[in-house]
């Protein structure tokens, strides 16, 4: 089966950005990373106007959905393309971009390093030994989870990266610290700059919800999360 790829280029962030288009032929079974891995192989690269194209520039770590660094738009929804097949598109017209809420690099690489900046400014991290309640676990355990892929924060209305907030992303991770922080000064702080970056700026339209690819319980872990931080339960 033939497969139209459309690609949005841009070399650089102050590059304007292009469509490019490319033919694969495939039954279906292929992952749109197996495509692009695929397609950057190819020597020379043509797209699909016969015209010589420069290697499409993606990231990828594990391939197997455990590092989020694959996260891009396809067809207009954020996906990791390790999970993503070829078969899941019947009209074999498959447009990838990148994130749109992060800074560009290159392609289908963006700057996510707002969501390490966000943790860290939020103090989320232990300063003893941490606890492991045991009725907890599993939430714990799904907490844990999280990918920091971003695609929370690209269906997020109140995501503008380059502000305090950052959404479903920073809540889910900061329960699990939460949970396995003693009640010190220090939690009292997290807290706090939960509420400033959490708390302050969701409007709850739970778009995060569904749009995760690992499929983490985000309202059940965002509701325990406000317990503790908001209303101190």
């Amino acid at each position: 089966m033939e497969f139209i790829i459309q690609v949005k280029r841009q070399e650089s962030p102050n590059s304007p950005p292009y469509l490019q288009s490319f033919i694969v032929e495939d039954d279906g079974e292929a992952a749109i990373a197996a495509v692009l891995e695929e397609l950057n192989s190819r020597t020379p690269l043509v797209d699909a106007d016969g015209k010589t194209a420069e290697p499409i520039f993606w990231e990828c770590s594990c391939l197997q959905r455990k590092c989020g660094a694959c996260a891009m738009r396809i067809n207009g929804a954020p996906k990791l393309a390790c999970s993503q097949f070829l078969r899941d598109f019947p009209k074999r017209r498959i447009t990838l971009e990148p994130l749109a809420k992060f800074p560009i690099v290159s392609d289908l690489i963006v700057d996510r390093s707002v969501l390490f900046k966000h943790c860290k400014e939020a103090g989320l991290w232990l300063e003893d030994k941490a606890s492991l309640p045991e009725r907890r676990h599993e939430a714990l355990y799904q907490s844990a989870r999280c990918l920091m892929c971003g695609c929370c924060l690209e269906v997020c209305p109140n995501f503008v990266c380059g502000e305090d907030f950052c959404g479903a992303a920073l809540s889910v991770n900061a329960y699990r610290i939460f949970e396995q922080s003693g009640h010190g000064e220090h939690r009292k702080e997290m807290a706090a700059e939960y509420r400033k970056r959490y708390w302050n700026g969701c409007s709850q339209s739970l778009s995060c919800h569904e749009v995760c690819p690992v499929k983490l319980p985000v309202e059940d872990l965002l509701v325990r999360s406000n317990a503790i931080a908001v209303w101190n339960r």
